[in-house]
């Protein structure tokens, strides 16, 4: 396959965007220890496959750190995501984007988020700090992590937010109901993260695999007995059409975000520089409504709703 990764524009009158977003959270250590080496290979693969679109976050052990060595030379090539992850205060947001910016080793960032609502402080006040941040140069563009549609509507009131980034995959389909609509209609970008289900919509495990202890989605609170067994019943429903079409069940999965017509770029995250490729492919396909109806015949009834 070719390396010409669709794009698209993220939010009303923003950037161009790879349907693919590289997820760096894996680069940090969280699911499972990963050698610097090999994910700067990773990253480099990602790039090199046509995804140009880079996320991580203050909160990802040592992925910013990774992903600075890994940019050394490419930066000028990368739209460069990271979010706000610690307290809203005035001197943690300054702290925050000084450490993000020294690590990443750049002098601003493309896009920067507020990992999550932290209602103890006014997202007035936030907001404030973060618009000081991109009249200074620092951050180009602001958007939300983890935001409802009504988060998201307070924050707008005070500074233009151009992306969201909410959980979304077969498995966990609230956003379908709140923010995506949201997001449509008021001309917000959305990368959704987990497109693949934190790994479980790859048909790789089973609904009795127990995750390492280095690996965080051994105690993630959502990846309970129920969704572990819809994952598994989802990925034994849709592997003949995944096959049937040349594709990998995770592949369908990332897809499948896509084709939401809220849906910007899916974060993929990766530990391998095959895996990267495999995501970077999956930006190639284009799921018909004819397709599309079909998956939701296949899948019906196996969601667990959450």
């Amino acid at each position: 396959m070719s390396n010409a990764i669709p794009t698209r524009v993220l939010g009303k009158d923003g950037p161009e965007v790879p349907v693919i977003c590289f997820g760096a959270w894996p680069l940090g250590g969280g699911m499972g220890a990963i050698e610097e080496e090999i994910g700067i290979r990773t990253v480099h693969a990602s790039i090199d496959a046509g995804v140009t679109f880079i996320d991580t976050a203050e909160m990802y052990r040592t992925s910013e750190s990774t992903l600075g060595k890994a940019l050394a030379g490419k930066r000028d090539q990368i739209f460069l995501a990271s979010k706000l992850s610690g307290d809203h205060s005035k001197t943690h947001i300054r702290e925050a984007i000084e450490n993000s910016l020294t690590q990443l080793g750049t002098d601003h960032l493309d896009l920067y988020q507020i990992h999550s609502p932290k209602p103890q402080w006014p997202i007035a006040e936030t907001m404030a700090e973060l618009v000081r941040l991109q009249e200074e140069g620092k951050v180009v563009h602001l958007g939300v992590s983890n935001f409802s549609a009504s988060d998201t509507e307070a924050a707008i009131k005070h500074g233009r937010i151009q992306s969201s980034q909410p959980h979304y995959s077969m498995l966990f389909r609230r956003a379908e109901a709140d923010p995506l609509p949201f997001c449509l209609e008021n001309g917000i970008g959305v990368m959704v993260y987990s497109p693949i289900g934190r790994g479980l919509l790859t048909g790789k495990y089973t609904a009795s695999h127990r995750f390492g202890g280095d690996d965080t989605r051994g105690s993630h609170p959502s990846l309970t007995e129920e969704v572990r067994a819809a994952a598994e019943q989802i990925c034994q429903a849709l592997m003949p059409f995944a096959r049937d079409n040349g594709y990998t069940l995770a592949q369908l999965a990332i897809a499948w975000t896509l084709a939401n017509p809220a849906v910007t770029s899916a974060i993929c995250g990766a530990k391998t520089p095959e895996q990267a490729i495999e995501n970077a492919e999956a930006g190639q396909w284009a799921l018909s409504d004819a397709e599309m109806a079909e998956i939701e015949r296949l899948i019906a009834g196996l969601s667990p709703g959450v």
